[in-house]
């Protein structure tokens, strides 16, 4: 009876291996894992003009939001030739104003004053002719005395068209080329004005987004060149997984496609897509290649998880990438 019962027991044990067998062929095989890090693009605000570090307004592991202010840089030379531009632009315009209004309304008073008295000596002038010409009728007058009044007239009428003439010029604006000249150095110092305005902004750098300040290298009171970053912000959309992959998976992967990101600290998976695959091999042999040897090329693949999960990430962070796994 017992040898009919470790037969039984022995055939069960194998079909229960066989049982296992089976279950481990059908179940999936678990993916690849690559090894990697986490990288960040860091943005670098620098001021286009040099000046001394007047003010600095954040510090390092502090967030800002887009328009908070980071830093100021000396701004006394810029504001000094505002004022000069803003100066030069009024000067500008006060002449433009000048010569399309005709003279001041003191030196019309004078040309209207001088036309009164030229029209009065034209009516004695007249007047004197009339009183010439009725003596020579009388014949108390001789012809000479009628000339000499009527060339009187004569010159005195010349007189009060002189002064007509010289009432209406002095009303009318100045002419279109001379108008069109200061017209056209008004713009100029406006443009100079514009610039002056633009060089007095740019001493004052804000947060052109949402970021961490990742470092800040100067201190107030130091110089600061041209275009040299006071200061670096991390931004959550710059943090990224770059990992290595072998060629033999190299035509498997795509751009867009869906990765998963693991490392230590991370309290959870953290889905990523794939941003970049190297067109080139990271390491390559120093000699034509064998099969042995392309085993060792390797190509960088980047990926970006979204915004929300890339704060979980630190530059610098050891990661393990793979892909999904299938269903």
């Amino acid at each position: 009876m017992q040898a009919p019962l470790c037969l039984i027991a022995r055939r069960l044990k194998a079909c229960t291996l066989v049982l296992a067998l089976l279950v481990s062929a059908c179940a999936p095989e678990p993916p690849s894992t690559w090894s990697g890090y986490a990288e960040a693009d860091y943005l670098y605000v620098a001021a286009p003009l040099a000046g001394r570090l007047q003010s600095l307004h954040v510090q390092v592991g502090q967030n800002v939001v887009l328009g908070d202010a980071l830093f100021q840089l000396d701004a006394q030379s810029e504001q000094t030739a505002r004022m000069e531009a803003a100066a030069r632009l009024r000067g500008a315009q006060a002449q433009v104003s000048n010569l399309s209004t005709g003279r001041r309304p003191q030196e019309l008073l004078v040309s209207r004053e001088q036309l009164a008295q030229a029209q009065a000596q034209a009516a004695l002038a007249r007047s004197e002719l009339g009183r010439a010409q009725a003596l020579l009728a009388q014949g108390f007058v001789a012809k000479a005395r009628v000339d000499d009044a009527n060339s009187l007239v004569q010159q005195t009428q010349a007189r009060v068209r002189e002064f007509e003439a010289v009432l209406r010029v002095a009303q009318l604006p100045a002419r279109a080329d001379e108008q069109a000249a200061t017209q056209a150095q008004a713009a100029a110092a406006r443009e100079v004005l514009r610039q002056s305005d633009w060089r007095a902004a740019q001493k004052q750098q804000s947060a052109p987004q949402d970021a961490l300040v990742a470092e800040v290298f100067f201190q107030v009171g130091e110089q600061v060149g041209a275009g040299q970053p006071v200061l670096s912000l991390l931004p959550p959309a710059s943090l990224k997984a770059r990992f290595y992959v072998p060629e033999s998976v190299l035509s498997t992967l795509r751009l867009g496609q869906r990765v998963q990101v693991l490392c230590n600290a991370c309290p959870k998976v953290i889905d990523a897509r794939i941003s970049r695959i190297a067109s080139s091999p990271e390491y390559t042999p120093p000699v034509i290649y064998s099969n042995a040897q392309r085993q060792r090329l390797v190509y960088m693949v980047e990926a970006r998880p979204d915004a929300l999960d890339a704060v979980l990430l630190r530059p610098g962070q050891p990661l393990d990438v793979r892909l999904p796994m299938p269903p």
